[in-house]
């Protein structure tokens, strides 16, 4: 696991306190690490144009554009989230496709205009930036400390591994992580999650200096992942799929060309109950945003609104054995094997247990990019 110092895990508060992940809004200074009250929210899971800065008042820095989407009075709409509140973007987006399409020359004029009319976070639901249906592709050992924990060579690696989760685990950024009943291995794996901004149908050459016109934005992403199903079934599919498995949000950073450098050096950390339990920063990825989708668009076709999880750095509860046990593993029989397996894995206490809560930031040191902070209970399904 990266370097980071664990901070105190206040209790839930109301959003219109002085926590949450609305205290001082994107490229403001943070007064502490606080959440929004967890209870569950309803709601669905949930070629991008090059958006003018906002400034945020009392704050003379650029910061990134930041949007969310939220409901209020059973209506469902995009928000520009400035000084901590949220102005209404103008328009109806049913999906996040349309939103790139139609809603964002409508951000970015209201971005370039006095602060008129906003709401308070308490006053609304949040919901996911991603609309589903949509694909969900994920990537394998991605940061460099991770592959080398689960004993690859990160400097001998030529290729990612990619695999996708059903957009049914799409969930709101702070919703209930469901856990199922039969699932005793329930593990967090924060990611960086780009969304796509333009249909993507034939082998594409993406660059840093082109890749804002294929990603429109950036979110967190926590791919939630059940061991005890993912490993002795391998099937990433169904232990990755289950619903609330996905949380994307609260905030998408939409791009542009002067923001691509920034997606180097991002800074991911997750705690859980207060711990720091993932601390790394972008600068340590082994497969780069651009040349992954490059090496995605050879066999895959993308559309607005899809997402891509670039991985998870080091820190996750799931422990790889030695060479020397795997081999001996590998000589049992399959029940045996995988009896054991569970049972070793589940000697850990960093697996997730119900009440546990989980929390993800993703932002630049300067803050000119700040994604929020993604707040999720486990529960029992």
């Amino acid at each position: 696991m990266g370097a980071g110092s664990s901070q105190e895990l206040r209790g839930p508060v109301d959003h219109a306190g002085q926590g949450g992940p609305f205290a001082d809004g994107p490229g403001r200074p943070r007064r502490g690490l606080a959440g929004p009250a967890l209870e569950s929210q309803k709601g669905d899971g949930g070629a991008g144009t090059p958006l003018a800065r906002a400034v945020a008042p009392g704050n003379e820095s650029t910061v990134a554009l930041h949007v969310l989407r939220f409901r209020r009075s059973e209506s469902e709409s995009w928000g520009l989230v400035r000084d901590g509140r949220i102005q209404a973007i103008p328009g109806s987006y049913v999906t996040t496709a349309e939103f790139l399409a139609r809603g964002v020359a409508r951000a970015r004029d209201l971005a370039g205009r006095p602060a008129e009319a906003s709401c308070s976070p308490a006053e609304v639901e949040i919901l996911s930036p991603v609309t589903t249906p949509c694909r969900v592709i994920c990537l394998g050992a991605n940061y460099r400390q991770h592959m080398i924990d689960v004993g690859m060579d990160p400097d001998a690696k030529t290729f990612n591994m990619f695999f996708t989760k059903s957009s049914a685990s799409v969930a709101p950024p702070h919703t209930e992580v469901r856990r199922p009943a039969h699932v005793r291995l329930l593990d967090y794996e924060i990611e960086l999650a780009l969304v796509i901004g333009r249909d993507v149908t034939v082998k594409t050459e993406v660059t840093r200096e082109n890749l804002h016109e294929y990603v429109a934005g950036i979110t967190i992403a926590n791919d939630v992942s059940a061991r005890d199903i993912q490993i002795p079934q391998t099937q990433f599919f169904k232990g990755k799929s289950y619903r609330t498995f996905c949380p994307l949000g609260p905030y998408l950073c939409l791009l542009d060309r002067d923001d691509a450098p920034y997606l180097d050096r991002l800074e991911l950390t997750l705690l859980v109950n207060g711990e720091v339990r993932q601390h790394d920063t972008t600068a340590n990825l082994v497969f780069k945003p651009a040349e992954t989708l490059s090496e995605l668009s050879d066999f895959s076709d993308l559309s607005p609104g899809d997402v891509l999880l670039t991985g998870t750095p080091a820190g996750c509860a799931l422990t790889v054995p030695s060479p020397l046990l795997a081999r001996v593993a590998g000589l049992l029989p399959e029940a045996k094997k995988w009896e054991l397996f569970k049972k070793a894995q589940g000697r850990s206490p960093r697996y997730l247990k119900d009440n546990d809560v989980i929390r993800s930031t993703i932002k630049s040191p300067d803050r000119h990019i700040d994604l929020g902070e993604q707040v999720n209970r486990v529960a029992a399904r």
